[in-house]
C-alpha cells in the first residue's frame, strides 16, 4: 500500500506529469488502465486490500479477486468445516485418513491462498497484517493436532482434537469475509463499553439470590420437583438468572407464592428492575454502542473509497486547458472493463450523468461518483412487438385481440383473480378428502393457467419472463408444478388403489405457495417484501456470525458431553431408556419431557440444542438435565451461550435489522440514485415508478408500449431505463446509506493512516473545510 500512497501523493499537484492517451488504449488496455480498474472496482465492492501496483501484481490482485477463485476458498471452508460431521463423535462415521487426508488438502488450498496474497499484497504490510498471522497460525496448529491425534489413535489411547474448535477462523479472517469480520471487530469493541452494565446486572442477581437464601433458605420449601428451595446460594443464582429469561417463570415463584402470598412482592420487584429495566438498558447500551462503532468502519469505508477513486483518477488523468480530466474515450474503456456485464446504453447513461456538458470530459468531481453510479441497479427497457402482432399482425390487432388486451389490462382482471386466490384458500383448508374439494382443485388450476395464457398473450412473452420478474417466474413455476404434481397423483389413483404420500405432500405444498401470490397482489406487502429482499445481504452477515459461535460452542459442547446422554427408539427395553441412558436423570424434568435426543452426539444434534437454547424456552430444563449427568458446573457453559447469543448476538441482530429496514423502507432516495434518476427524466426514457407500482405482477413489467424514447443517434428506438427496486448491489451500500447523512465527506481525502486510525468520537467531528463534493 505505501508504493501506492506514494504514486499517489506524487501525483495530486497540478504540476505533476500527466500521462498522454496513446492509439494503443483504443485497441488493449494498458497498464493505467487496469491499475484504474482494480481501484474503481475496490471502491464499488468496498475491498480495502493493499497490493502492489507493479504490472505483475495487478495482474495477480485480478486473479485473486476473481469470482472462481473466491468460491472455491468459501469451498474448502465450508469442506473443512463439514469435516465435524464425520470425524469422532460423527453423524455419518468414516475413517480417520479419510478425514485427515481432506483436511490437508483444504490446509494446503487456504496455505495456497495466502500465498497468492503474499504475492499481491506489500510485503512488510502482509506480516502487520493479523488476519494473515492468525490463518498462518491455525494452519499449523490443525497440522500439530492432527498428527498427535492420528499417533494417539494408532496407539489406541483416547485423545481430544482440540483444535477443531478454530475452523471457523479461516471463514472470519480469509479477506472474502469482510463483512462478518467487522461484525466481530464491532462487537469486541463494543464488549468494554457494555461490561459495566452487564456487571451491574450480574451483581443485582447476586443480590436478589442472597435475600432470596435469607428469606426461603431456611423454611423447609420445596419445588414441584421435591428439590430443595433455595437452600443451595449457586442454586439460587441459576434460578433467578433463568428468571430474567422468564423460561421458568412462575414455576420459581410458586413454593414462596404458596406458602405467604405476600412474598410474591419480591419476585415482582425482581422481574421488573432486571427482566424489564436491567435487560432494556443493556438493549440499549448495546446497540448505542455497537451502531457508535458500525458508524466509525463505515466512515472508514466512505473515506478508503474515495482514495481509492482518487487512485484511479491520477492512474488516468490528463491535462485540458487549466484543469485535470478524463478523457470520455478512456472513461468508457474503463467503465466497460470494471462493470462488463452492464450494457452499452447504460455505460451511456452513467456517461451523461458524470457529463452532462458534453465536454467530452469527465472531471475530478464527476469522476468520485463512478463507484456509486456502478451500485446503483439501473434496468435497462427496450420496447418490442409481440411476436403473435409480427407473426399475425391482422389477427392480433383485430376488434377481439383489443378487447382481451383491454380486459386483461384493466384492474378489474387484477382483483378478480385475487378473489380467485381467496376462494382458494378457504377450499384449501378445507377437507380434501371430499370429491367436491378435489374436484374444484382442476378448475383452479385451469383458470390460473388461464390467466397465465392471457397474459403471455396481451404482453410480450420475453418482457413477461425477463431475469428480473421474480414473481413473474415464480407465478408461472408454482402452476405448471402443481398442474404436473396432480396430474401425476391422480394418475397414480387411477392406476392402482396406492396413493403416493410423498406426491401427495408436494401437491400440498404447491397449493400452499401458491397463495404467495397475495402478497404481491397488495403494494403495501410488495414494498414489505422487497424491503426484506434488500436486506438480505445484511441478514445473512449476521447469520455468518452466528454461524461461527454455533460452531465454536457445538464442538466445545460435543468434547464436553458426548454420549453422556443417548436416545432410544420408542419401543427399547433398555432398562435406561427412559432416563436417557443416565442413572442421574431418572425422574427428572429432562427425561419426563422426553428430551432424549437433545443430546451432544454428533455435530448435527449439537446444533438443534443450541438453535433450542436460542429460543429461550426449556433452556433451564436442558441446562440441569446435562449438568446432572456432569457437574453443575456445566451450567456456565449455557449461561455463556445464553450471555453471547441471546443478549449480545441477537439483541444487536434485532436492533441492526430494524434500523436498516427503516431506512430501506423510506423513500428517500440518495444523491446519486436521484442524478440519474433526473438524468433519465431529462432524456424522456423513464419507466414511471407510479405505473409499475399500480396493480400486480403484469402492472409491474418493463411494459414500454405506453411511450418510447430515444438514446442520441446510435441507441435503439424504444430504449427507456428505471432504478431497480432492489437499487442497491452490496452491502456496504446499504450501510453507508443509512449513515450517509451522518457523515461528511470532505474533498480532501486523508491519509490511509489517519483512516485507519479513526476513534469513534471523530465520526461526529464536522470538517468545517467541507464544501459538498461527490
Amino acid at each position: 500500500m505505501s508504493e501506492a500512497k506514494s504514486n499517489s501523493d506524487q501525483n495530486t499537484t497540478e504540476n505533476a506529469r500527466v500521462p498522454e492517451i496513446s492509439s494503443s488504449d483504443q485497441e488493449h488496455p494498458d497498464e493505467d488502465l487496469l491499475l484504474a480498474a482494480a481501484y474503481v472496482y475496490d471502491a464499488q465492492y468496498n475491498r480495502n486490500i493493499p497490493f502492489e501496483t507493479s504490472p505483475q501484481a495487478v495482474r495477480l490482485y485480478y486473479f485473486y479477486n476473481h469470482w472462481a477463485m473466491q468460491a472455491v476458498t468459501y469451498f474448502f471452508i465450508m469442506v473443512d468445516l463439514s469435516l465435524a460431521l464425520f470425524e469422532e463423535p460423527a453423524a455419518y462415521p468414516i475413517p480417520i485418513l479419510v478425514t485427515a487426508i481432506v483436511e490437508v488438502v483444504c490446509l494446503v488450498a487456504f496455505f495456497s491462498r495466502l500465498v497468492h496474497f503474499c504475492r499481491v499484497t506489500p510485503r512488510h504490510l502482509f506480516w502487520k497484517d493479523t488476519k494473515n498471522i492468525c490463518v498462518m497460525v491455525t494452519i499449523m496448529l490443525n497440522l500439530i493436532d492432527m498428527t498427535i491425534y492420528g499417533a494417539l489413535s494408532i496407539a489406541n489411547i483416547h485423545s481430544i482434537r482440540w483444535s477443531r474448535v478454530l475452523r471457523p477462523i479461516y471463514l472470519v479472517n480469509f479477506a472474502e469475509s469482510r463483512q462478518i469480520r467487522r461484525a466481530f471487530r464491532s462487537i469486541r469493541n463494543t464488549l468494554p463499553e457494555i461490561l459495566y452494565v452487564f456487571l451491574l446486572f450480574i451483581f443485582s442477581v447476586l443480590m436478589f439470590s442472597l435475600m432470596a437464601l435469607k428469606l426461603f433458605g431456611s423454611r423447609n420449601l420445596k419445588t414441584a420437583e421435591g428439590e430443595p428451595y433455595f437452600e443451595n446460594y449457586l442454586e439460587g443464582i441459576f434460578n433467578l438468572y433463568v428468571l430474567v429469561t422468564t423460561a421458568n417463570s412462575p414455576d420459581v415463584m410458586m413454593p414462596a407464592y404458596d406458602y405467604n402470598g405476600w412474598y410474591s412482592i419480591f419476585f415482582i420487584a425482581y422481574i421488573v428492575l432486571n427482566t424489564y429495566i436491567f435487560m432494556s438498558v443493556f438493549l440499549a447500551v448495546v446497540y448505542n454502542n455497537y451502531r457508535k462503532h458500525l458508524k466509525n468502519e463505515i466512515r472508514k469505508l466512505a473515506y478508503m473509497k474515495r482514495r481509492k477513486m482518487m487512485e484511479a483518477f491520477n492512474a488516468l488523468k490528463v491535462k485540458e486547458g487549466s484543469e485535470l480530466v478524463i478523457p470520455e474515450a478512456r472513461w468508457k474503456r474503463l467503465v466497460k472493463l470494471v462493470a462488463p456485464d452492464i450494457s452499452k446504453s447504460h455505460r451511456e447513461l452513467l456517461l451523461r450523468v458524470s457529463n452532462e456538458d458534453n465536454t467530452g470530459y469527465v472531471g475530478k468531481e464527476a469522476f468520485l461518483r463512478l463507484a456509486d453510479l456502478l451500485n446503483i441497479k439501473v434496468i435497462t427497457i427496450k420496447a418490442r412487438l409481440h411476436p403473435l402482432e409480427s407473426w399475425i399482425p391482422y389477427l392480433y390487432k383485430s376488434a377481439l385481440s383489443r378487447f382481451i388486451h383491454k380486459v386483461v389490462r384493466h384492474k378489474g382482471f387484477v382483483y378478480a383473480f385475487d378473489i380467485i386466490i381467496l376462494v382458494n384458500a378457504i377450499f384449501i383448508a378445507l377437507d380434501d378428502k371430499s370429491p367436491l374439494i378435489a374436484n374444484a382443485e382442476w378448475v383452479f388450476l385451469a383458470l390460473y393457467i388461464v390467466e397465465i395464457l392471457l397474459k403471455l398473450y396481451t404482453y410480450d412473452p420475453r418482457t413477461f419472463f425477463a431475469k428480473n420478474q421474480f414473481w413473474n417466474w415464480f407465478d408461472t413455476f408454482i402452476i405448471v408444478a402443481a398442474l404436473i404434481a396432480t396430474s401425476v397423483n391422480a394418475g397414480l389413483k387411477t392406476a392402482s388403489q396406492y396413493n403416493s404420500q410423498q406426491v401427495l405432500d408436494i401437491v400440498f405444498i404447491l397449493r400452499v405457495l401458491r397463495l404467495i401470490r397475495i402478497i404481491d397482489s397488495v403494494q403495501r406487502f410488495r414494498v414489505i417484501v422487497n424491503t426484506l429482499i434488500n436486506i438480505l445481504p445484511t441478514m445473512l452477515t449476521f447469520c455468518g456470525l452466528i454461524l461461527v459461535i454455533y460452531y465454536v460452542f457445538a464442538i466445545v459442547g460435543m468434547e464436553i458431553f458426548n454420549g453422556k446422554i443417548k436416545f432410544f427408539p420408542e419401543n427399547s427395553t433398555d432398562p435406561l431408556a427412559k432416563s436417557c441412558g443416565a442413572i442421574a436423570l431418572r425422574d427428572s424434568s429432562f427425561a419426563k419431557s422426553k428430551y432424549c435426543r437433545n443430546n451432544f452426539n454428533d455435530i448435527g444434534s449439537a446444533f438443534i440444542v443450541l438453535v433450542e437454547l436460542t429460543v429461550v424456552n426449556q433452556w433451564h430444563v436442558l441446562a440441569t438435565g446435562f449438568s446432572l449427568v456432569t457437574h453443575p458446573v456445566a451450567k456456565l457453559y449455557f449461561i455463556a451461550f445464553h450471555v453471547v447469543i441471546v443478549i449480545m448476538i441477537i439483541n444487536i441482530f434485532v436492533a441492526f435489522i430494524l434500523e436498516a429496514f427503516f431506512v430501506e423502507y423510506s423513500l428517500e432516495k440518495s444523491e446519486v440514485e436521484t442524478a440519474i434518476e433526473k438524468k433519465i427524466q431529462e432524456l424522456d426514457m423513464a419507466v414511471q415508478e407510479e405505473d409499475l407500482n399500480s396493480g400486480n405482477l403484469v402492472n409491474n413489467m418493463e411494459n414500454c408500449e405506453n411511450g418510447v424514447g430515444y438514446f442520441g443517434d446510435t441507441s435503439p428506438k424504444g430504449l427507456m431505463f428505471r432504478i431497480a427496486s432492489n437499487r442497491y448491489r452490496t452491502v456496504d451500500a446499504l450501510l453507508q446509506r443509512m449513515f450517509e447523512a451522518e457523515m461528511p465527506l470532505e474533498e480532501e481525502v486523508p491519509q490511509m493512516d489517519e483512516i485507519l486510525h479513526l476513534s469513534p468520537n471523530d465520526v461526529y467531528i464536522h470538517n468545517p473545510n467541507f464544501n459538498g463534493a461527490a
